[in-house]
Protein backbone atom coordinates (compact mmCIF):
# COMPACT_ATOMS: atom_id res chain seq x y z
CA UNK A 1 0.00 0.00 0.00
CA UNK A 2 1.29 3.61 -1.13
CA UNK A 3 1.88 5.66 2.03
CA UNK A 4 0.88 9.43 2.10
CA UNK A 5 3.64 10.88 0.63
CA UNK A 6 4.42 8.54 -1.95
CA UNK A 7 0.73 9.42 -2.83
CA UNK A 8 1.75 12.90 -2.48
CA UNK A 9 4.75 12.36 -4.97
CA UNK A 10 2.65 10.94 -7.59
CA UNK A 11 -0.16 13.15 -7.71
CA UNK A 12 -0.87 15.75 -10.52
CA UNK A 13 -4.13 17.16 -9.54
CA UNK A 14 -5.19 18.60 -6.66
CA UNK A 15 -8.43 19.98 -5.73
CA UNK A 16 -9.47 22.11 -3.39
CA UNK A 17 -12.66 22.44 -1.98
CA UNK A 18 -13.74 25.92 -0.68
CA UNK A 19 -16.33 26.44 1.29
CA UNK A 20 -16.57 30.12 0.33
CA UNK A 21 -17.08 28.98 -3.29
CA UNK A 22 -19.80 25.93 -3.24
CA UNK A 23 -22.13 24.91 0.16
CA UNK A 24 -21.06 21.68 2.13
CA UNK A 25 -23.68 19.87 0.50
CA UNK A 26 -22.03 21.04 -3.07
CA UNK A 27 -18.66 20.38 -1.55
CA UNK A 28 -19.81 16.53 -0.99
CA UNK A 29 -20.97 15.95 -3.80
CA UNK A 30 -18.03 17.61 -5.70
CA UNK A 31 -16.12 15.40 -3.27
CA UNK A 32 -17.72 12.01 -4.45
CA UNK A 33 -17.27 12.88 -7.94
CA UNK A 34 -13.48 13.73 -7.39
CA UNK A 35 -13.15 10.23 -5.94
CA UNK A 36 -14.82 8.54 -8.40
CA UNK A 37 -12.74 10.57 -11.35
CA UNK A 38 -9.92 10.04 -9.31
CA UNK A 39 -8.13 13.59 -8.21
CA UNK A 40 -4.73 12.81 -6.55
CA UNK A 41 -5.55 15.13 -3.47
CA UNK A 42 -8.19 16.94 -1.68
CA UNK A 43 -8.15 19.79 0.60
CA UNK A 44 -10.64 21.40 2.45
CA UNK A 45 -10.51 25.14 3.13
CA UNK A 46 -13.05 26.77 4.80
CA UNK A 47 -11.61 30.92 5.82
CA UNK A 48 -14.52 31.66 8.28
CA UNK A 49 -16.93 28.65 9.18
CA UNK A 50 -17.20 27.08 12.62
CA UNK A 51 -15.10 24.46 13.88
CA UNK A 52 -17.95 22.77 14.38
CA UNK A 53 -18.82 22.39 10.79
CA UNK A 54 -15.45 22.31 9.88
CA UNK A 55 -15.07 19.05 11.66
CA UNK A 56 -18.15 17.24 10.83
CA UNK A 57 -17.52 18.08 6.89
CA UNK A 58 -14.03 16.88 7.49
CA UNK A 59 -15.28 13.62 9.68
CA UNK A 60 -17.46 12.74 6.28
CA UNK A 61 -14.45 13.72 3.80
CA UNK A 62 -12.06 11.99 5.34
CA UNK A 63 -14.45 9.29 5.39
CA UNK A 64 -14.59 9.43 2.00
CA UNK A 65 -11.48 10.24 0.77
CA UNK A 66 -9.54 7.09 2.76
CA UNK A 67 -7.23 4.99 1.36
CA UNK A 68 -7.97 6.26 -2.41
CA UNK A 69 -6.07 9.77 -1.87
CA UNK A 70 -4.60 11.91 1.08
CA UNK A 71 -7.39 14.30 2.29
CA UNK A 72 -5.50 17.47 3.44
CA UNK A 73 -7.06 20.42 5.83
CA UNK A 74 -6.43 24.12 5.18
CA UNK A 75 -4.57 26.39 7.84
CA UNK A 76 -5.68 24.47 11.58
CA UNK A 77 -3.42 21.01 12.44
CA UNK A 78 -5.51 20.79 15.43
CA UNK A 79 -8.39 20.05 13.51
CA UNK A 80 -6.12 18.10 10.99
CA UNK A 81 -5.41 15.85 14.15
CA UNK A 82 -8.84 15.45 15.54
CA UNK A 83 -10.00 14.21 12.58
CA UNK A 84 -6.82 12.22 11.39
CA UNK A 85 -6.85 13.73 7.93
CA UNK A 86 -3.47 13.46 5.75
CA UNK A 87 -2.20 16.81 6.47
CA UNK A 88 -2.64 20.15 7.00
CA UNK A 89 -1.90 23.12 4.19
CA UNK A 90 -0.33 26.65 5.77
CA UNK A 91 0.23 29.68 4.23
CA UNK A 92 2.85 32.25 5.38
CA UNK A 93 1.13 34.03 8.29
CA UNK A 94 -0.14 30.52 9.61
CA UNK A 95 1.47 28.14 12.32
CA UNK A 96 5.52 27.46 11.27
CA UNK A 97 6.20 24.27 9.67
CA UNK A 98 8.00 22.94 12.78
CA UNK A 99 4.92 23.42 15.08
CA UNK A 100 2.73 21.91 12.93
CA UNK A 101 5.00 19.00 12.24
CA UNK A 102 4.90 18.56 16.37
CA UNK A 103 1.47 18.43 16.45
CA UNK A 104 1.03 15.87 13.24
CA UNK A 105 4.17 13.85 13.44
CA UNK A 106 6.80 13.01 11.02
CA UNK A 107 4.48 11.10 8.74
CA UNK A 108 1.96 14.10 7.98
CA UNK A 109 2.11 16.24 4.92
CA UNK A 110 2.22 19.63 5.47
CA UNK A 111 1.74 22.01 2.34
CA UNK A 112 2.96 25.85 2.45
CA UNK A 113 2.31 28.52 -0.17
CA UNK A 114 4.44 30.73 -1.49
CA UNK A 115 4.60 33.59 -3.29
CA UNK A 116 8.65 33.93 -4.00
CA UNK A 117 11.88 31.82 -4.16
CA UNK A 118 12.78 33.32 -0.36
CA UNK A 119 9.13 31.08 0.90
CA UNK A 120 9.72 28.09 -1.07
CA UNK A 121 13.57 27.76 -0.50
CA UNK A 122 12.58 28.02 3.12
CA UNK A 123 9.42 26.00 2.75
CA UNK A 124 11.75 23.37 1.83
CA UNK A 125 14.57 23.75 4.38
CA UNK A 126 12.12 23.87 7.10
CA UNK A 127 10.71 20.22 6.11
CA UNK A 128 7.52 21.00 4.10
CA UNK A 129 6.34 18.00 2.09
CA UNK A 130 5.04 20.47 -1.11
CA UNK A 131 4.90 23.73 -1.89
CA UNK A 132 1.65 25.77 -3.46
CA UNK A 133 3.07 28.03 -5.96
CA UNK A 134 1.06 31.02 -6.54
CA UNK A 135 -0.87 33.13 -8.00
CA UNK A 136 0.35 31.66 -11.27
CA UNK A 137 -2.87 33.48 -12.88
CA UNK A 138 -5.20 36.25 -11.11
CA UNK A 139 -8.04 34.26 -9.13
CA UNK A 140 -11.29 35.29 -7.35
CA UNK A 141 -9.87 33.72 -4.27
CA UNK A 142 -6.88 36.16 -4.22
CA UNK A 143 -8.14 39.05 -5.91
CA UNK A 144 -5.11 41.48 -5.16
CA UNK A 145 -2.37 38.82 -6.14
CA UNK A 146 -0.82 39.70 -9.31
CA UNK A 147 0.28 36.72 -11.34
CA UNK A 148 3.60 35.36 -10.91
CA UNK A 149 6.67 36.24 -12.97
CA UNK A 150 7.42 33.62 -15.80
CA UNK A 151 11.52 34.07 -14.05
CA UNK A 152 10.57 33.60 -11.09
CA UNK A 153 8.14 30.26 -11.96
CA UNK A 154 11.00 28.93 -13.47
CA UNK A 155 13.60 29.51 -10.87
CA UNK A 156 11.72 27.32 -8.21
CA UNK A 157 10.52 24.63 -10.48
CA UNK A 158 14.10 24.33 -11.65
CA UNK A 159 15.71 24.88 -7.65
CA UNK A 160 12.96 23.52 -5.58
CA UNK A 161 12.86 19.56 -4.75
CA UNK A 162 9.57 18.92 -3.34
CA UNK A 163 6.61 18.95 -5.08
CA UNK A 164 5.44 22.18 -6.71
CA UNK A 165 1.48 22.77 -7.14
CA UNK A 166 0.76 25.77 -9.30
CA UNK A 167 -1.95 27.26 -8.16
CA UNK A 168 -4.38 31.05 -8.87
CA UNK A 169 -6.23 30.82 -12.43
CA UNK A 170 -5.36 27.90 -13.15
CA UNK A 171 -7.99 26.85 -15.89
CA UNK A 172 -7.77 23.77 -18.94
CA UNK A 173 -7.07 26.27 -21.38
CA UNK A 174 -3.46 27.36 -19.89
CA UNK A 175 -2.14 23.94 -18.17
CA UNK A 176 -0.03 23.70 -21.56
CA UNK A 177 1.78 27.10 -21.22
CA UNK A 178 2.55 26.80 -17.78
CA UNK A 179 3.87 23.46 -18.50
CA UNK A 180 6.25 24.98 -20.38
CA UNK A 181 7.66 26.74 -17.04
CA UNK A 182 8.31 23.19 -15.76
CA UNK A 183 5.38 22.89 -13.59
CA UNK A 184 4.37 19.35 -13.70
CA UNK A 185 1.47 19.66 -10.90
CA UNK A 186 -2.11 21.26 -10.65
CA UNK A 187 -4.26 22.76 -7.93
CA UNK A 188 -7.74 23.40 -8.88
CA UNK A 189 -10.43 25.20 -7.26
CA UNK A 190 -13.30 26.68 -9.14
CA UNK A 191 -12.50 25.65 -12.82
CA UNK A 192 -13.53 22.14 -11.51
CA UNK A 193 -15.79 23.07 -8.68
CA UNK A 194 -18.33 25.81 -10.99
CA UNK A 195 -17.78 23.64 -13.70
CA UNK A 196 -21.63 22.32 -15.11
CA UNK A 197 -20.34 19.35 -15.71
CA UNK A 198 -17.74 18.19 -12.83
CA UNK A 199 -17.10 14.30 -13.92
CA UNK A 200 -16.25 16.17 -17.47
CA UNK A 201 -14.11 19.01 -16.10
CA UNK A 202 -11.90 16.47 -14.11
CA UNK A 203 -11.42 14.07 -16.88
CA UNK A 204 -10.27 17.00 -18.98
CA UNK A 205 -7.94 18.82 -16.45
CA UNK A 206 -6.23 15.28 -16.42
CA UNK A 207 -5.52 14.81 -19.90
CA UNK A 208 -4.35 18.00 -20.15
CA UNK A 209 -2.33 17.60 -17.46
CA UNK A 210 -1.27 14.10 -18.78
CA UNK A 211 -0.43 15.52 -22.48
Amino acid sequence: MLTKKKLLRNSRLYLILDAQVNSYSELFEIAKKAVLGKVDIVQLRDKSGNIKDILKFSEKLKKLTDGKMPFILNDRPDLALAVSASGVHVGQDDIPIKYARKILGKNAIIGVSCQNYIHAQKAQDDGADYVGLGSIHKTLTKPDRQPMDVDLIKKITKNIKIPVFAIGGIQISNIAEVKIFGIERFAVCRAICQAKDIDKAIDDFKKAIQA
